[in-house]
């Protein structure tokens, strides 16, 4: 190729030795732990929602407030259901609820966050504007209201939780790229021709992939607890769907005769929190380039 060829290609943009940070985020002894529990976590979910297991919504009186047995492994509630796969069936609906509503506020929090730390002015500013509003408000308080506000389903729930965390991931998005816009690689690309959007997508986007999947995964279990908190109040997935919330709800004026209504959403509840936050702190731990070997 010619000399004058040569000019026009763009210097390769600098990488992160992503497949081996990846590896060591399950290498260290919490997201080895995060793993675990989400695994477990997540195959119980996928078995109710295909099917397997006994019937979450069935009702059979004669067999009300039975304790953990060999046949109903977590007991059975006050309508004689099978607590276990409530609970199961509760995780499915949390996950579901929290899968696409962070997918949601990740998709346009993060196309906001980008475009405005990268082309500044006017939109920087209308983006910088609609956070603050939304920031204003206690998060719970927010996602109460949208969900009080739409026709009651788990599709309003997850509404109403991506709306309240949009802004998290907007600010989480711009930030990076704000000291991006000035690197060297960057200017490179603009500067041989690459249009502003193509640079932005190509070659500053990919470099903020880390920090983003950590805030997904920590957005995730906000999202669980969020979804479990409406349920609880009321405004969450309604019955006769299982959620985990609704279950601990109703176990409160029977925790003195079946404390295991209580004990076993709960437990389910903390171990997807627990699974997705240790998940969360070692993919933060691999993933920071401050850190670490590389």
């Amino acid at each position: 190729m010619s000399a004058a060829a040569d000019m026009h290609e763009v210097p390769e943009v600098p990488t992160t030795r992503a497949s081996g940070r990846w590896r060591r985020a399950f290498r260290t002894p919490g997201g080895i732990v995060g793993l675990v529990l989400m695994a477990i976590v997540t195959t119980l979910a996928l078995l109710s929602a295909a099917g397997f297991g006994p019937d979450p919504a069935a009702q059979d009186v004669s067999e009300a407030l039975q304790g953990p047995s060999g046949s109903h492994w977590f007991g059975t509630d006050q309508f004689g259901r099978d607590i276990f796969a409530r609970v199961c069936s509760g995780l499915a609906n949390s996950l579901r609820v929290a899968v696409v509503s962070v997918t949601v506020a990740a998709l346009g929090g993060v196309l906001l966050g980008i475009l405005a730390g990268y082309y500044q002015g006017i939109l920087d500013r209308a983006v910088g504007v609609i956070t603050n509003v939304l920031f204003a408000f206690p998060s719970l308080l927010l996602a109460l209201a949208l969900a009080a506000t739409l026709r009651r389903s788990w599709l309003t729930v997850a509404i109403a939780i991506a709306v309240v965390y949009l802004p998290i991931f907007a600010r989480v998005a711009r930030g990076p790229v704000l000291t991006l816009r000035h690197a060297e690689y960057v200017l490179a690309a603009t500067a041989v021709g690459r249009t502003r959007l193509s640079t932005l997508f190509v070659h500053v986007l990919p470099n903020i992939l880390g920090i983003l999947v950590v805030q997904v995964t920590l957005s995730l279990s906000w999202a669980i607890l969020t979804e479990a908190a409406l349920s609880f109040l009321g405004f969450g997935t309604p019955p006769p769907a299982a959620s985990l919330g609704g279950m601990v709800y109703e176990a409160q004026t029977l925790t003195s005769v079946a404390p295991w209504m209580l004990y076993a959403p709960g437990a389910a509840l903390i171990l997807a929190v627990v699974g997705l936050n240790l998940l969360g702190d070692g993919l933060r731990a691999a993933l920071d380039p401050r850190g670490g070997s590389k």
